[in-house]
């Protein structure tokens, strides 16, 4: 998920733990040890916390190192923890254990890259929430804080040339992980929709949103609801693995091109176009960021025809619909926002709107496209 406020662009990014990390380093490196060989004498350092990119599980980088049958084995891995429910999370359930094991069938099936997975664990008691360890990957993420298109970074300042290898090679790590085949016995650990994807996938969205709102709705969210309903696609399309938070945001690049692809908390089944709908929308999402702040942007890159193009030549597949995925990926988003910007008031980093719809950022884009207006 992006962290994304509505602060000005030299604010501080919003707080997403209160986890102590040296307490973390003891349970972490006791856990090791009963985890590994007897005589394994794991040792944890170096713990910090990234603050470029998202806010929803937490993640931890590590260096741990163990004796082996080759000697002293020494790894620079990530921890992601499911947040503690008094971090008022943007998720009312975590489970990285199914993440762990979708990057898990990923990697064996070469579909994408993503980080070596070690082990998952389930149990809550050891360092306070479930959590995974992978392999760490060399490369550099995209920033959400400040985000990317606002300048002073090696995204915005890199060649033409360079910032569209990387959008072709994103693009094409979505349709590799579209066409894996056999997604519900590949990925038998998820539950997969007995009828239509996308009506099981909208279902889910709307009671993430009742959780969210509980009893302070949004009359705009709902109206986005509704709009869907009455631009429901005539023919859904082929239900694939979705990636669910589809942006370059959770991918890692080396030289313009992925080399892992993170994040997967959002991960589920349905059609194409949920995944290529959001890789098209968060960069709008931020572009519109930047129209209010007066700043120039990065307008020439992810183009949503441009985008769809590039998918249909090298899938195959011609992307429908794009307006009612476009905005279904919106309504996401502002849910997302509504929530995480209710987290900043816990946190004390916002205050409480007269208008309860002003919790999402880009309520004049969902506004815009109930009026049919936001792309002309």
């Amino acid at each position: 998920m992006p962290a994304v406020t509505d602060e000005q662009p030299s604010s501080p990014p919003p707080q997403t733990s209160t986890r102590d990390l040296t307490d973390l380093q003891a349970r972490l490196e006791a856990w090791l040890t009963k985890t590994l060989a007897a005589d394994a004498a794991p040792t944890v350092s170096g713990l910090a916390t990234p603050g470029t990119s998202g806010m929803s599980s937490e993640t931890v980088l590590f260096e741990a190192a163990w004796t082996s049958g080759d000697g002293v084995r020494t790894e620079e891995l990530v921890a992601r923890l499911a947040p503690d429910a008094a971090n008022v999370p943007v998720f009312p359930t975590y489970d990285l254990d199914l993440q762990f094991n979708v990057m898990r069938v990923v990697g064996e099936l070469g579909a994408a890259p993503v980080p070596p997975v070690f082990w998952s664990e389930t149990d809550p008691s050891v360092v306070g929430t479930p959590f995974i360890v992978m392999g760490r990957v060399d490369g550099v993420v995209p920033p959400d804080v400040l985000p990317y298109n606002f300048g002073d970074n090696w995204l915005f300042d890199a060649a033409p040339d360079d910032q569209q290898r990387l959008e072709d090679t994103s693009i094409a790590t979505l349709v590799s992980l579209h066409a894996i085949d056999k997604v519900a016995e590949r990925f038998d650990f998820m539950p997969y929709p007995s009828g239509s994807a996308l009506r099981a996938h909208v279902t889910a969205t709307w009671d993430y949103y009742q959780w969210v709102a509980q009893d302070t709705p949004s009359p705009l969210i709902e109206q986005c609801f509704e709009w869907l309903e009455k631009h429901w696609p005539a023919s859904e399309g082929p239900t694939v693995l979705s990636w669910g938070d589809a942006r370059i945001g959770n991918m890692l690049f080396r030289d313009f091109e992925p080399v892992a692809v993170l994040d997967w908390e959002m991960c589920g089944f349905g059609p194409p176009e949920i995944d290529l709908a959001w890789f098209i929308f968060l960069h709008r999402f931020f572009e519109d960021l930047t129209t209010k702040y007066g700043m120039p942007g990065m307008p020439d890159f992810l183009q949503r025809d441009r985008v769809a193009a590039t998918y249909e030549r090298l899938s195959g597949y011609t992307p429908r619909d794009l307006d009612f995925f476009t905005m279904y990926a919106a309504l996401r988003q502002g849910v997302v926002m509504s929530r995480v910007q209710r987290r900043a008031i816990h946190f004390g980093e916002a205050e409480v709107p007269a208008d309860i719809d002003d919790l999402i950022l880009h309520r004049s884009t969902l506004e815009a496209m109930l009026a049919g207006s936001y792309w002309t």
